[in-house]
């Protein structure tokens, strides 16, 4: 049954991550159709297409490899002048000279071509002004944002957070020595019992001040050791006042330089009940900004972060868990979270968390400014845009497009780079996973 859930987890992950990609896409294809480029494929994946439908000029199909998508706009490059002067005479460009990237550069050009009509046509990419082809690369990113604060929504407003409330859970048996101790023979009667609290009983106040969680109790009767104190709580429906005494135990102190000394701290004696708490509508936005922050941390140090894992490979040693993972280590997780032995709410909490983060994750990580990410294609237009208000500015003949095709080699090693990454990230999660439990 367990390595069925894990499974189970496994799939869902799966599945969600391809609609988080299919979300990305679509990002891309409304605003490039609202803008009046034509968009030949829109796919979700990578390798042989399973299946494949046509609809208008656009052909909408799913493919093998689930780690990717893309659309396929017209024009994303715009025409070398030798490539347009050989059509004009009608003759063949033929392979470039100058060795791989040359070549690289030139089957990029007319794979480009392929995608147009002719020179003069107008539905392509690179003719739209320079604000409307960066909403159109950031549409993608900004869909995955959206979907995690819709995710993080239901997680935190819809299901709740998981807290300690101010709920009696049961009763301690007796007064610990410290914190950390168990009871003994002889250890005195906890001052919760002596006050007449009970079971289920839900406190209001101590000591005159509301309490809304356990952890504003807990503050107030850590700091209260010896006073005597009224505390209110609600039994079947009625408020009841009862007088407690916090006994002084040891307790630890975690001090600003990070160093744990022994403190005398007040002792009541309850167990609060752990109950899921929803919280503000807007909580879902936070975490998603919030998320996005620890992420770009991690991405701005990515091949850091990427050569400790390596290391981890050689040396054994345990991995960082807020390190990055690849999709393997993300689907062990699933799997994990799913074969756990804990109430169901409590895994498909973790599940929508998990696809969550990875959502901020895509987004964070589309935005890196390097093609072929969509961040990179931003940085062509705002230089495109650049190079068209300075030659206003200085009286000179509007510049001709950025020709983003130069930048084929670059890519390459990005593309490469990334390819390496990956490839140590899935050989560390498969050799040295990171484990939530």
């Amino acid at each position: 049954m367990e390595i069925l859930l894990f499974v189970i987890g496994v799939v869902l992950l799966v599945v969600g991550l391809a609609v988080s990609i299919a979300l990305h896409e679509l990002g891309h294809l409304w605003p490039a159709k609202r803008f009046g480029v034509r968009v030949g494929q829109y796919m979700i994946g990578f390798g042989p297409t399973l299946w494949s439908r046509r609809r208008g000029e656009t052909e909408y199909g799913v493919k093998a490899i689930p780690l990717g998508g893309y659309i396929s706009m017209a024009g994303m490059y715009p025409p070398s002048p030798a490539q347009q002067a050989a059509r004009a005479s009608g003759q063949r460009t033929g392979r470039a000279g100058g060795g791989f990237f040359a070549t690289m550069v030139q089957d990029a050009r007319a794979a480009n071509d392929e995608t147009m009509t002719g020179d003069d046509d107008q539905r392509v990419f690179y003719r739209l002004p320079v604000w409307k082809r960066v909403v159109i690369m950031l549409g993608g990113p900004i869909m995955n944002l959206l979907f995690a604060i819709v995710l993080f929504t239901v997680l935190l407003s819809g299901i709740g957070l998981q807290m300690a409330t101010t709920t009696v859970a049961s009763l301690a048996e007796c007064v610990p020595a410290s914190s950390t101790s168990a009871c003994e023979p002889g250890d005195v009667t906890p001052p919760s019992v002596e006050a007449g609290l009970e079971p289920g009983d839900v406190i209001l106040s101590i000591g005159g001040t509301p309490v809304a969680d356990f952890a504003e109790a807990s503050e107030i009767v850590q700091a209260s050791a010896g006073e005597q104190l009224a505390v209110v709580v609600e039994r079947d429906g009625q408020q009841l006042t009862l007088t407690a005494t916090p006994a002084a135990i040891t307790g630890q102190q975690v001090g600003a330089d990070g160093e744990t000394a022994s403190v005398e701290v007040g002792f009541l004696g309850f167990r609060p009940t752990v109950e899921f708490v929803r919280q503000p509508v807007w909580a879902g936005s936070q975490a998603a900004v919030e998320n996005v922050g620890a992420v770009a941390g991690i991405i701005w140090q990515l091949p850091v972060k990427v050569w400790d894992t390596a290391a981890t490979l050689v040396t054994g040693d345990e991995r960082d868990p807020n390190g990055p993972l690849s999709v393997v280590g993300a689907g062990v997780i699933a799997g994990e979270v799913a074969a756990a032995d804990a109430p169901i709410l409590n895994r498909v909490s973790g599940l929508i968390a998990l696809l969550a983060s990875l959502n901020i994750a895509l987004f964070v990580f589309n935005l890196i400014p390097l093609l072929p990410l969509d961040g990179g294609h931003v940085v062509v237009a705002l230089w495109d845009g650049i190079k068209r208000v300075f030659a206003r500015l200085t009286g000179r003949p509007e510049p001709k497009p950025v020709d983003a095709a130069k930048l084929i080699p670059v890519t390459f090693v990005v593309v490469i780079g990334l390819i390496a990454m990956g490839a140590v990230l899935i050989l560390a999660d498969l050799v040295n996973p990171v484990s939530i439990f």
